[in-house]
């Protein structure tokens, strides 16, 4: 064994060796706190400033510019199109360029013995230097690899179309969790300081009944009932409290602002009309004319029909590998072998080639793209079925939420009327500071079932949209415009749809 091959098996079996002693290696504490920080600094990193009270238009705006659900589904989307450009390529032609060296300590020499007597007939002799370097620029293409990449090609656009309409799902996601956090957010803005103020008040009414009870001045039992009747206003208070405590974080998270971030809600005047839902070119009544609009549009049933014609067009790719393959080619070629009498020249040729397994394989592939086929008919036929009934649910709900409100605003109105006529009767004393805390304690609570019963139907509003497949943003609009003026494109458009929000304003 000569002295280089010997080096070369050391070099081989050292690179064997550390290959083997690769370990599982977790990060250090150093390592996850530099990440966590990072993460931190990133995650609401280049945002507009708040520059005011924000509004429902503002906060839809900042939600689909800022949200990161939104943009997980924006980067997938420019994924899959930088897929397609990277198909686009695998249609060209292949030119590649090559180096080949060689080198050995001694002549590779050759003799030629004769196949009639045995005998050589040529002394040892060579045709090729100790090191040669050869280049060559070669250019070929494969008709059946043409084939194959525009199939996929057309297949990676389908991937692009199936995107879109995931991102088209994710907004309208969005925005019905905006609508809906939003109001609850305004109630908070509107109420919470009226909460801690009658939670106090009640504080101090059961500090007194409890005095009372413990100097003994009346019968035990009315002291007692007293502290009952105030614990149970004090929970239905904190149960109010719990319920709008959070709102205003939940819409700083969609809107992705950071959990302690400081802003205040644009109240929203109380004139607002809401009426039965219109569809422009549309009557409210034409079931089947909604059903049409929304097996048209919605993102779910889009994405199996991109998902079917990208299985069609798996049934030509069954074929085509099933064909025989011609590949084409030509090249410069260049070696520095001072044996060659030539040593440039150019070469060309074809080359036919055919796996004929693939013939028989080719009926299992069509098996299995037909299955995929049926399997993705069943899949949309039954998508039309929920989308039928989540049409006629989402227009139902919006009715019944419709109804509620009216209730909750009447019910607010004349809970109005009697807190009045108690603070007044409190006045004369004619009626019992117990009585008063309970009728603030129920206006209180009708206010924000009020509200509450706004931000229902402001959902519901958003659903019967959604459930039809119209887009809460309209295609002109981009998340690289400024929050104002995204906010103003929105207000026009849900304007034309006669949003109440939209038309009545923000105060």
């Amino acid at each position: 064994m000569t002295s280089i091959a010997r080096k070369t098996q050391g070099t081989l079996l050292v690179l064997l060796l550390a290959g083997c002693a690769v370990q599982p290696q977790p990060f250090e504490a150093g390592e996850n706190e530099k990440r966590a920080n990072d993460l931190l600094a990133r995650v609401n990193a280049d945002q507009e400033p708040i520059a005011g009270p924000i509004d429902l238009y503002e906060a839809m705006a900042r939600a689909i510019k800022y949200n990161l659900d939104g943009r997980v589904e924006l980067m997938n989307l420019a994924l899959a199109q930088r897929d397609l450009d990277l198909k686009r390529y695998d249609m060209l032609p292949k030119l590649v360029a090559s180096f080949d060296y060689n080198g050995r300590d001694n002549y590779s020499g050759g003799v030629s013995k004769s196949l009639l007597t045995g005998n050589t007939s040529l002394e040892p002799s060579t045709s090729s230097e100790k090191d040669v370097l050869n280049r060559n620029l070669s250019l070929s293409w494969d008709v059946l690899d043409f084939g194959l990449s525009y199939v996929r090609a057309k297949q990676a656009a389908d991937e692009v179309g199936i995107a879109e309409e995931r991102k088209r799902k994710v907004i309208n996601r969005l925005i019905e969790d905006v609508r809906t956090a939003y109001w609850r957010a305004a109630s908070a803005e509107r109420l919470m300081g009226r909460i801690k103020e009658l939670e106090g008040s009640t504080q101090t009414a059961l500090a007194q009944a409890e005095r009372q009870e413990k100097a003994g001045l009346t019968a035990p039992l009315a002291p007692l009932g007293y502290q009952r009747e105030l614990l149970s206003i004090r929970r239905d208070v904190q149960s109010l409290g719990r319920e709008l405590g959070v709102a205003k974080q939940q819409l700083a998270a969609l809107m992705n602002l950071q959990p302690n971030a400081q802003y205040t809600i644009a109240l929203p005047t109380q004139s607002m009309a809401w009426q039965p839902l219109e569809f422009p070119g549309l009557s409210s009544d034409d079931n089947l004319a909604l059903l049409k609009v929304a097996i048209e549009n919605r993102p779910e049933l889009r994405e199996v029909a991109y998902q079917l014609r990208s299985n069609g067009q798996e049934s030509t790719a069954a074929y085509l590998r099933a064909l025989p393959s011609l590949r084409l080619f030509a090249g410069a070629n260049a070696s520095s072998n001072d044996f060659l009498y030539n040593k440039d020249w150019l070469g060309w040729g074809a080359v036919a080639s055919w796996n004929v397994l693939n013939v028989f394989r080719l009926p299992a592939d069509l098996d299995r793209v037909k299955a995929q086929g049926q399997l993705l008919d069943q899949r949309q036929l039954a998508l039309t079925t929920a989308v039928a009934t989540q049409v006629e649910v989402s227009r139902a709900r919006y009715a019944l939420r419709l109804d509620e409100l009216n209730t909750a605003k009447r019910f607010d109105e004349v809970q109005d009327r009697i807190s009045r006529q108690v603070d007044a009767g409190f006045k004369a004393d004619k009626l019992s500071r117990q009585t008063q805390i309970r009728e603030q304690m129920n206006s209180l609570a009708s206010q924000v079932r009020h509200d509450l019963a706004l931000a229902d139907l402001q959902n519901a509003y958003a659903n019967v949209y959604a459930s039809l497949g119209i887009d809460p943003v309209d295609a002109s609009m981009s998340t690289t415009e400024p929050v104002a003026e995204l906010a103003g494109k929105l207000r026009a458009m849900w304007a034309k749809r006669q949003d109440a929000v939209a038309l009545g304003g923000s105060r």
